[in-house]
């Protein structure tokens, strides 16, 4: 599966492989349970996430992995957003700190 993301005016396409989405689906379910007690977005507290707002949050997540090179880190972001997600066609992630400015296209 490909993630389209969008960082700035960079286009990045990510790979995910097929077994990493059927081995993480412990860790995705891990993440939405943390998730699932509300969240800090920027300067909003969000009792309940939509899914949308969970990709924007696992997109900050994304952006941080890009910006250390780390390759695990991206691919397992990029993974949960695409097991959440499965039609998403691209992100845009903000990288002005916002997570609430990062679009989700589906």
């Amino acid at each position: 599966m490909v993630l389209n993301v969008v960082v700035g005016e960079q286009p990045i396409q990510i790979e995910v492989p097929e077994f990493l989405m059927s081995d993480a689906i412990e860790l995705f379910s891990k993440m939405d349970k943390d998730m699932d007690r509300g969240w800090q977005m920027s300067r909003v507290w969000i009792d309940k996430l939509s899914d949308t707002q969970r990709c924007q949050v696992v997109a900050d997540r994304l952006l941080t992995a890009l910006e250390t090179e780390n390759e695990n880190m991206k691919l397992m972001m990029a993974g949960y957003i695409l097991y959440k997600m499965p039609n998403v066609k691209s992100i845009y992630i903000d990288m002005e700190g916002d997570m609430t400015a990062t679009e989700v296209e589906v």
